[in-house]
């Protein structure tokens, strides 16, 4: 990936990053992340981020031996990402964002995720991430296995917009985590950088 000069981006994904964990660390239970939650006016003055709930868990029951490990909730370095087939139509675009176990373990996930659209020069973009008002659940994923979460944006300029930034790619952190996970997304996406993501469901299409 292309990057601009070093200082200043890495000062300005620094900032997005510190606001991003800071946003996280508002859900610390699946109780508060089903409240909908606005973060505070000037935390992120260029990217508002709401969280992928991949939170902690108690022990899984399908155990009959009662000797089996607990399933955990699947960390960032267990997960694989990818956005799947665009559906166009009417300047509305519509994709699963798919997460993949790529560990040796059973895991677990549940919510939404925090996203944000990095040009071809590797600078962030403006991203308005939206929950939609759907109920999450926790999904198993055994290893190999994928959910999905529904991506929904517009290419179509609104309001005072005459062309939209074209995104190369997609930073995906899930809460509580450090590391985080970027993928290829070749997108404009108008509407201020608005972003709607349902909570991630089992399977890997829509």
């Amino acid at each position: 990936m292309k990057r601009s000069s070093g200082a200043g981006r890495l000062t300005a994904l620094s900032t997005v990053m510190a606001g991003v964990l800071m946003a996280s660390a508002a859900y610390g239970s699946p109780a508060s992340s089903e409240q909908n939650v606005t973060p505070a006016a000037g935390v992120l003055p260029q990217v508002a981020v709401v969280d992928m709930r991949l939170a902690g868990s108690k022990a899984a029951g399908s155990g009959s031996s009662g000797t089996e490990t607990a399933v955990e909730r699947c960390r960032t370095g267990a997960l694989a990402a990818r956005v799947g087939a665009v559906d166009a139509g009417a300047g509305q675009r519509y994709a699963p964002l798919v997460v993949t176990n790529r560990s040796a373990r059973t895991c677990w996930v549940y919510g939404f995720v925090g996203l944000i659209m990095i040009d071809r020069n590797g600078d962030a973009l403006r991203t308005r991430t939206r929950r939609e008002s759907v109920q999450p659940h926790r999904v198993t994923l055994r290893p190999g296995a994928g959910a999905h979460a529904r991506l929904h944006w517009t290419e179509v300029p609104s309001g005072r917009e005459t062309r939209c930034p074209a995104a190369a790619r997609l930073m995906i952190i899930p809460p509580d985590e450090v590391a985080h996970l970027e993928i290829p997304f070749t997108a404009a996406v108008c509407d201020d950088g608005r972003l709607d993501i349902t909570p991630m469901a089992p399977g890997t299409r829509l």
